[in-house]
């Protein structure tokens, strides 16, 4: 093998003084599949960033096949061969698949786009590379794991020899994942270079060939997968031992909190997402939702935080009716709400730690007196916070939006938890964060199921939701196609079947497991 893409002592400052990334060097061999791991706020967002021209290093130099290059916007690293397949898809839903992989470099008859070339262009790459792809389908009617098959042809179309793929498999079913490590296995054989950043230690053992660790800013360690174990790995991230497994004792559920019975909702385009759903969940108990993402368990959430509009059933806390409620009202009443997104919905992005950790809360008596907020109990709240939920800051006037990702999440889960809620619903609690940070939340959810909250829980990493639920409704279509009083007879291949729709429960079976 030889080296196809060098970073020599990359530094990165940004305009307010702090420094993300701190005199790293970094190779990659053609033909290889290369892990970059690191705890949130270890740097690896802003490395790659400067690797896919999004950033600039304020030191260092970038090579491509030996040769230094200026990647000065995403642009040029693809004219340079790099390409890069984000966490969330960068495709337009409304669009076939043909005109998704042209967009940039549509082929033209005249001054008329040629569609009929878009679709030779696009088969022609997937038969390359053994990607089939349904070249005239809406980019909005295929699955979620076709769908990255699309960014990565739309990347080979345009040259990419170097691959980074972030975050690959956290949308992704057991099927699915183990389909997109044959395809990249043969990308590697077919001499493309992959950047693989993941957080799951087994699939970086599974699928890699190296992996390169950072650590506050810096890249400690380079190895051969084969010399390592995931503990290694993990040691060389956060300096312990972390352990994924979460101990819990068996819950002890009471009486029902919250109960929805036949929930329907509608998005914006008069689609159905959630057709005739019922569940409930108990004091003591966390039910988790399980589904290919789209299928309806993330909407299920933000109907009962009042954020998707409720057209026919009913949602009741504790006997009260709150289907058509506002979320302030929902929020009161206590349900605390951590969403899927935590820049978007989670933050405000621009404003102190202290703002957002608070935030709802200003009107209490608490924090409010007759004409001003209560400056020294904010403060004083704050910083209990922080230290309670290990926030890593500079203080709490920092603007939160300069923090990591999973400081971020912990701001957010500190606010949440912090409400002394009835019922909790959590929404891809650990999505896009380290180990270290995952396993501080899913330890805090059972503490809080233990406390006797009752706890709905929506996540994509099958390990996390198996392991944290005490009973499990599985999502397909809108519906609830399974439903488990208990998690631990169901292994991760199966709970993928039925995610994909080739297994179902009868209704009078999903009714029986539900009111066990």
């Amino acid at each position: 093998m030889s080296e196809i893409l060098r970073a020599e002592h990359i530094v990165k400052i940004y305009g307010n003084g702090v420094m993300a990334n701190k005199d790293i060097n970094f190779s990659a061999e053609k033909g290889e599949i290369h892990a970059i791991c690191g705890e949130n706020g270890a740097g690896k967002s802003t490395f790659m960033k400067m690797l896919y021209g999004i950033e600039q290093p304020s030191e260092g130099t970038i090579y491509v096949k030996g040769t230094p290059v200026q990647l000065t916007s995403s642009a040029k690293a693809i004219e340079c061969s790099i390409g890069m397949v984000h966490q969330h898809f960068m495709l337009v839903p409304s669009l076939t698949v043909a005109e998704n992989v042209v967009l940039g470099v549509e082929p033209h008859k005249g001054i008329k786009f040629d569609k009929k070339e878009a679709i030779r262009r696009t088969n022609e790459i997937a038969e390359k590379y053994n990607l089939p792809i349904p070249a005239e389908a809406k980019v909005e009617d295929i699955s979620v794991g076709m769908k990255q098959r699309v960014e990565i042809i739309k990347a080979l179309l345009k040259g990419a020899e170097i691959l980074i793929l972030d975050e690959p498999t956290t949308v992704l079913t057991p099927q699915e994942t183990d389909e997109l490590f044959e395809e990249l296995k043969h990308l590697r054989d077919e001499g493309h270079t992959i950047i693989f950043i993941s957080h799951k230690l087994y699939e970086v053992k599974k699928l890699c060939d190296r992996v390169s660790i950072m650590k506050n800013g810096r890249m400690v360690a380079t190895r051969n997968i084969s010399e390592v174990t995931e503990a290694d790995i993990s040691r060389l991230m956060v300096g312990r031992d972390v352990v994924e497994v979460i101990e819990k004792t068996k819950a002890n559920p009471k009486e029902t909190i919250l109960e929805a019975k036949g929930v329907t909702c509608r998005n914006n385009m008069g689609r159905t997402v959630l057709d005739h759903v019922s569940l409930r969940v108990r004091s003591g108990e966390i039910l988790g939702l399980a589904g290919v993402e789209g299928n309806g368990q993330h909407e299920i959430l933000e109907a009962i935080a009042g954020m998707c509009p409720v057209v026919g059933g009913s949602i009741c806390l504790e006997g009260k009716e709150i289907s058509h409620s506002s979320i302030r009202a929902i929020r009161d009443l206590g349900v605390s709400h951590i969403p899927e997104d935590r820049m978007v919905e989670g933050t405000a992005k621009n404003l102190s730690i202290s703002d957002n950790i608070l935030a709802g809360q200003q009107r209490t008596k608490k924090f409010t007196g007759k004409i001003l907020l209560k400056e020294k109990d904010i403060a004083d709240e704050t910083d209990n916070l922080i230290k309670e939920y290990r926030v890593k800051c500079s203080g709490r006037n920092q603007e939160i939006g300069m923090l990591s990702g999973g400081n971020i999440q912990k701001v957010v889960v500190a606010r949440e938890f912090s409400q002394d809620p009835k019922v909790i619903l959590v929404d891809q609690p650990a999505r896009g964060i380290d180990i270290g940070a995952a396993t501080f939340i899913r330890e805090r959810l059972v503490q809080l199921r233990d406390e006797g909250k009752a706890i709905i829980l929506n996540s994509a990493d099958l390990n996390e939701v198996l392991g944290l639920s005490d009973s499990l409704a599985i999502f397909y279509n809108g519906k609830i196609a399974a439903y488990f009083s208990d998690t631990s007879v169901l292994t991760e291949e199966e709970l993928g079947l039925y995610m994909l729709g080739v297994k179902k429960m009868s209704a009078d079976e999903i009714e029986r497991q539900m009111y066990e």
